[in-house]
Formats: C-alpha cells, sequence, structure tokens
C-alpha cells in the first residue's frame, strides 16, 4: 500500500468492479472447468444481452474464454476463465478484503486519527 495514499487501493482492477462481471468471474472461480451460458445466467441472475455484454467485456482482457460447440441440437456456449483470469481476479478479491478491513479499522479510530497516514 502507498502511504502517501492509503486509499487509493490500486489493485482494484476496473474490469472487475461491477456487479455482474463479479458474479461472473466468482462463479467461473468456483467451476475452473467452465459453465454453459445458460448456467452462468441463471447462477448470476442476468439476461441474456446483460451476460453476453459482460462476457464480451471480460474476453477483451483475457479473463474469460468462451466456446462455441455444436452438437445434436441447439449449439452450446462454454464459459470458463482462464489462468491469468484466475489470478488477477483473485488479486482483487484480496485488494477488497483490504478495504474491508481498513474500513473497520478506522471506524473505529477517533476521528482526529481516522485520516492520519501510517508511517
Amino acid at each position: 500500500m502507498n502511504n502517501d495514499a492509503p486509499f487509493a487501493y490500486s489493485g482494484l482492477e476496473r474490469i472487475f468492479h461491477e456487479r455482474g462481471r463479479l458474479a461472473v468471474c466468482t462463479c467461473l472461480v468456483a467451476n475452473p472447468h467452465g459453465m454453459r451460458f445458460t448456467e452462468l445466467q441463471e447462477a448470476c441472475a442476468l439476461t441474456d444481452g446483460n451476460l453476453n455484454r459482460h462476457l464480451h467485456a471480460l474476453a477483451e482482457v483475457g479473463i474469460v474464454v468462451m466456446q462455441r460447440v455444436k452438437g445434436r441440437g441447439r449449439p452450446t456456449t462454454t464459459v470458463r476463465i482462464t489462468g491469468d483470469g484466475r489470478r488477477r481476479f483473485l488479486s482483487y478479491i484480496d485488494e477488497l478484503e483490504s478495504v474491508v478491513r481498513d474500513v473497520h479499522r478506522r471506524a473505529d479510530e477517533p476521528s482526529s486519527e481516522r485520516w492520519a497516514t501510517q508511517s
């Protein structure tokens, strides 16, 4: 953490900082072999269009990969998190945990000490 800006939290990546993408990445970390689009949609309570938009944003930066498989009947899209995506997401979660710890620790400090930087 930067002592000059203790609340900067530079490890918070903007790509994850949205409820839908947070939900998608959480599901995919818990299911590293991937999930079908419809399973992911149900688990995250997202519409087709909303999930599609989030997946494309995550795929653009290498967080997830999507594979469309044709078999009998309709094609199925499977989504999985990449190794780099998993590493980045878990680092993001670690940073969020730092935010929570700091909030709890500083909420109990007297207001005159609350904004003092750590040495």
